[in-house]
């Protein structure tokens, strides 16, 4: 497998799976890692000094903490511009499977779901691809490995996203297309569409930025002086359609499901535990707080998220002749008490930032179902109140800490706060509500949730 961001959430979720894989005796496949980015050369470099091993540290809700030494990652490739090292291994028969970790902010949506291909930075990677270059957005080094693939004769292989965007897999495989047309390539989008498979997935576990203090905790746990470990809560999940072009791990050895369709269980998780994570972590913000946990010990923040998952969301996805396989009640549950795990210490900064994603990815599907049912969005309407007020305390520039939004035009995020009323101008934004944008009983609900948000805005 080549893995295209070796970020936190890679290394305590794919690679774990993999390991525990490995230490039941498939020892058949490994991980090849790297960035198409520039950040992160220091952990890279890391990596690279420890032959790609690291400690996993995991804490349940209940304070236990368990340390385990993880191995998958066989070899880390330096950061390249050019993404050379990269599209070698990718075009190895060995490689039969690529995957990555992509932000929403990194798909380059377009209000309507598909790609932006009026994005600058699609239309540059078009121009390096026409150049027989590799580009610096997925698309645009997913296209170089499978050109080089292709001219290698080296097989089918997998496309595998590991991320929170809906549908994954299958809005790649359209947005890749498009891709490939702006390039032009008829050869190589021929060849693409016949011999890659791209099955949707979706992931879950919480992993927090790795705080400076971890290495510390690892030293005195394991003895080992570890350059780059990285910690998560205990819970784990990985669903999967079952659906690879060219052979893949026996992942259902070690719990992860593989299944026909992943997408009640997508939407269980993007819904309830992204959407009520923004949540918490944008009102944790306005009151001051600095950690996830925190803020969902909170009696009157935990109720936003509470009332918000059972008034709007559930109905949602568990409708009569259409039941839910997931237990979104016990679900419900299991994800807040998660976010109150307090040994995990997950910050409301890394949980806040990307709202220009979250909006339309995570929140507007449930506003736009409840108003097409006819039915109120009261419950829901107050995580927009909250973004707004969070946007709101930016725009003033007392925030605590830096915000960071890749999809966010800041001449369109202080326009907003600087309106007449600004819950008119969030409201009618169409790259956060699309069709939505505008709508009376949008603008009437999150005004109302706004006099709710008020109340617990504390600080500046």
């Amino acid at each position: 497998m080549l893995h295209l961001g070796l970020g936190s959430f890679h290394r305590a979720h794919q690679a774990a799976y993999l390991q525990a894989l490995i230490d039941a005796g498939d020892t058949r496949w490994s991980v090849v890692g790297t960035n198409i980015r520039p950040e992160m050369a220091e952990v890279l470099a890391a990596l690279q000094g420890q032959g790609g091993a690291y400690t996993l540290e995991t804490v349940s809700p209940a304070g236990e903490y368990r340390y385990q030494r993880i191995e998958a990652i066989r070899r880390v490739l330096p950061f390249d511009a050019t993404l050379a090292p990269a599209i070698e291994v990718a075009a190895q028969a060995s490689t039969r499977i690529i995957s990555f970790t992509v932000t929403e902010a990194g798909y380059y949506l377009d209000p309507a779901g598909g790609l932006d291909t009026r994005a600058p930075d699609v239309l540059a990677d078009v121009q390096k691809l026409r150049r027989g270059e590799a580009g610096a957005t997925i698309f645009g080094a997913i296209a170089a490995m499978l050109r080089a693939r292709m001219m290698a004769g080296a097989g089918p292989v997998t496309l595998l996203n590991c991320d929170n965007l809906r549908h994954n897999g299958e809005r790649f495989r359209v947005m890749l297309r498009a891709f490939l047309e702006l390039v032009a390539d008829a050869p190589l989008l021929a060849w693409t569409q016949a011999h890659t498979r791209c099955p949707n997935a979706m992931v879950d576990r919480i992993t927090p930025r790795p705080p400076p203090e971890l290495r510390d905790r690892v030293r005195q746990a394991t003895g080992w002086d570890d350059a780059a470990p990285v910690g998560g809560e205990s819970f784990i999940q990985w669903v999967i359609e079952d659906d690879f072009a060219n052979g893949r791990p026996a992942w259902e050895r070690v719990g992860v499901q593989m299944v026909d369709s992943v997408a009640p269980y997508e939407e269980a998780k993007i819904r309830i535990l992204n959407g009520s994570h923004s949540c918490i972590a944008w009102a944790g913000t306005l009151a001051g707080m600095q950690f996830i946990h925190e803020g969902a010990r909170a009696p009157a923040i935990r109720q936003l998220a509470f009332d918000y998952i059972t008034d709007d969301v559930i109905p949602c996805l568990d409708r009569p002749g259409a039941p839910s396989p997931v237990d979104l009640p016990n679900y419900r549950d299991v994800v807040l008490e998660r976010f109150g795990n307090e040994a995990v210490r997950d910050t409301n900064q890394r949980v806040a930032m990307d709202g220009f994603s979250k909006i339309p990815g995570f929140i507007a599907p449930t506003v736009r179902e409840r108003l097409a049912a006819g039915q109120p969005i009261d419950a829901v309407a107050v995580l927009p109140a909250l973004f707004l007020a969070f946007l709101q305390r930016w725009h003033r520039g007392q925030l605590a800490y830096d915000y960071q939004d890749q999809a966010m035009d800041l001449s369109v995020a202080h326009a907003i706060c600087e309106a007449g009323d600004p819950v008119e101008a969030l409201c009618a934004n169409a790259g956060l509500w699309g069709d939505l944008a505008g709508n009376a009983r949008l603008v009437a609900a999150v005004r109302a949730a706004s006099a709710r948000v008020a109340r617990i805005k504390a600080g500046p």
